[in-house]
């Protein structure tokens, strides 16, 4: 079966009704992300934090898979589908995709504060100021932060690097260290890009769709379905 490697961004969480990481104010959800989205943040005020992450999971638990994330789950039925997303939330899985990497964690899952990957999951939405780790460390949102490492960056890479078809869906290329991974990708790779503002790269044999995730995603699904390109 023919790899496939899709890079997700916020547009496609959007339409699913979740707020983009970084609005055109600078702001998430109202908030400074430098007071919620940082470790000198939780070092502060860690119940502020703590309370912004709770208030975003209940927002993911509320929100349904779209149209562009079954799509994409379909694809595993022809091809060997890897989704590399940007993403916290945990629409792809809702969605049916069985292989997914994400850069940033994934906020349903609680991790140590001393040891990253000491992960638990969280039954429900609230993840409260005393619960600990076995370690005896509070227990925070597994998301990384601005000034954290990306721990699944390499492994990304590697994905990317194998990758025979390139589909990247709602992102500016704007973030790094993700935005890069579209660099490891084969040069001679077909490369499809959905989003209605598509972004600026040095990449030749790029296919360029500027249309949102839902509509975007589903005719190029069908168009891969029918057609082994």
């Amino acid at each position: 079966m023919k790899r496939v490697v899709v890079l997700t961004g916020a547009g496609i969480s959007a339409e699913s009704g979740l707020k983009t990481f970084r609005d055109s104010d600078g702001l998430w959800e109202g908030y400074n992300i430098e007071d919620v989205a940082t470790p000198g943040a939780w070092e502060s005020n860690p119940e502020l934090v703590q309370d912004f992450y709770n208030q975003r999971r209940r927002s993911v638990l509320e929100a349904v898979p779209n149209a562009a994330h079954y799509a994409l789950a379909k694809l595993e039925e022809k091809y060997d589908v890897t989704i590399i997303t940007q993403n916290i939330d945990d629409l792809h899985e809702r969605g049916g995709s069985t292989k997914v990497i994400h850069l940033h964690g994934i906020i349903t899952r609680s991790q140590s504060g001393i040891k990253a990957n000491l992960t638990y999951p969280i039954n429900g939405w609230e993840l409260k100021m005393g619960e600990m780790c076995e370690l005896g460390s509070q227990l925070r949102a597994h998301v990384v932060w601005f000034g954290e490492a990306v721990p699944m960056i390499e492994t990304a890479a590697q994905i990317c690097a194998k990758a025979e078809l390139f589909i990247l869906v709602g992102t500016s290329l704007a973030v790094y260290p993700a935005a890069g991974l579209i660099n490891y990708v084969p040069r001679n790779v077909t490369k499809y890009i959905i989003d209605p503002t598509i972004p600026t790269t040095t990449n030749n044999r790029m296919v360029e769709m500027p249309y949102k995730a839902t509509v975007g995603v589903p005719m190029l699904i069908d168009e891969l379905m029918e057609n082994d390109v």
